[in-house]
């Protein structure tokens, strides 16, 4: 019972369960505290990761309250203007004499301050006069203007201190969805403020003043916009101008347009110094959108694309040999001339439909350039290469 050697290996037995228990949580404690800490340097990483990325920032900013909209208005108030004019008509009684009142906002070109507004609010308009927030108004004169983009740039008489600049960025990196404020005069009440957000994004619209030829590349919104709000901008949450206000649908609710800052930011240099903007690219073809019903009454499998109607006689489409319709048909109410060529891709880009068609050829094309088309011509799709021309000028 009293053996040296049973004691000495007890002691051995108890010693080394010390040791392991010592050892073993000295381990587990130093794997512990290695994850923790390589959680906080992926949280550090994350944390770094968020500040360095602007659209982090931006999404951050718009959506955890700390954008106060009232201080954005603030910021960027003093830049927006608004713009009356006459305009003077023939009736079959005479002449008569019109007032014509809509928005606008300053930007900074390198040599000189000037007010970026629609074509549409100045066209054919005298005696323009432009107002600042702070009453102040002065004579303007037109530097030059673009129907086919609905813009307008002005030279306004007034003093240095007058003119505080707004920047304009680039909208390419817009997304639907995106929050979006929108200043202007609506009904002459300057300085009005709605929001909304980014609807959508590549749509065409029609104005009266472009010749029956489309606006591509539109912005569509959410905030209201009425009579008076054309030519005021159309702004992100972080007071940079994405837009121009230019249109909305009568009778409709929140369904509202702006001309993309993307086409201001490439017209407005030349606009203000040659006084046109001529690089429009023409393809010299009518269409319309693809769709089940009329893939249906022309015997093909596709549904997407941009069916041609007509051609114009020697236009860039004629000359590269592409086909218009020539069957009339009447198609879920509609008259559509059948057995045209149907446009599905642009230099390997999908096209849906005409919006599509419409905002490729402005973002990324340029009269005189070659431009590989993808087209299906009697259920095969082949390849036809079209040099573009320019847009003709419209007649005054």
């Amino acid at each position: 019972m009293n053996n040296p050697t049973r004691r000495f290996s007890v002691l051995t037995l108890v010693i080394m369960l010390a040791l392991g228990i010592i050892v073993g949580g000295g381990l587990g404690y130093v794997t512990l505290s290695t994850q923790i800490t390589h959680l906080q340097q992926q949280v550090q990483f994350l944390q770094t990761e968020i500040q360095t990325q602007p659209n982090y920032a931006g999404a951050v900013s718009m959506t955890d309250g700390n954008v106060s909209l009232s201080q954005l208005y603030q910021s960027v108030k003093d830049s927006v203007v608004m713009i009356a004019g006459t305009v003077v008509t023939r009736t079959l009684f005479g002449t008569a004499t019109a007032q014509v009142q809509g928005s606008g906002f300053v930007y900074s070109l390198p040599d000189r301050p000037v007010v970026i507004t629609n074509f549409h609010v100045v066209v054919g308009a005298s005696n323009i006069v432009v107002t600042f927030a702070d009453g102040d108004a002065y004579k303007a004169s037109v530097l030059g203007s673009d129907p086919y983009s609905d813009l307008a740039v002005l030279s306004v008489d007034a003093p240095p201190y007058e003119f505080k600049p707004i920047p304009v960025v680039s909208s390419d990196g817009l997304r639907v969805g995106d929050p979006v404020m929108a200043i202007g005069s609506p009904f002459g009440l300057t300085g009005s403020v709605t929001t909304g957000i980014v609807s959508q994004l590549g749509r065409t619209i029609q104005e009266s003043t472009a010749g029956g030829y489309t606006i591509a590349d539109v912005i569509q919104i959410s905030a209201a916009i009425n009579p008076g709000n054309s030519g005021g901008p159309l702004l992100n949450y972080l007071g940079q101008v994405i837009g121009i206000t230019t249109a909305t649908v009568s009778g409709s609710e929140g369904l509202g347009f702006a001309i993309s800052s993307s086409t201001i930011l490439r017209e407005v240099v030349q606009l203000a110094d040659v006084g046109k903007y001529t690089a429009h690219p023409w393809l010299g073809a009518s269409g319309v959108d693809m769709n089940y019903d009329i893939s249906k009454a022309m015997g093909v499998n596709v549904t997407y694309g941009w069916l041609i109607q007509s051609l114009v006689s020697g236009g860039p489409a004629d000359i590269a040999g592409l086909r218009a319709g020539n069957q009339r048909a009447e198609v879920a109410g509609n008259t559509v001339m059948l057995g045209g060529d149907i446009i599905i891709a642009m230099n390997g880009t999908r096209i849906v439909n005409g919006d599509d068609l419409s905002s490729y050829l402005e973002r990324y094309t340029l009269p005189g350039q070659s431009l590989d088309l993808t087209i299906v011509r009697n259920g095969q799709v082949i390849e036809v290469t079209v040099t573009l021309g320019a847009r003709p000028p419209l007649s005054s």
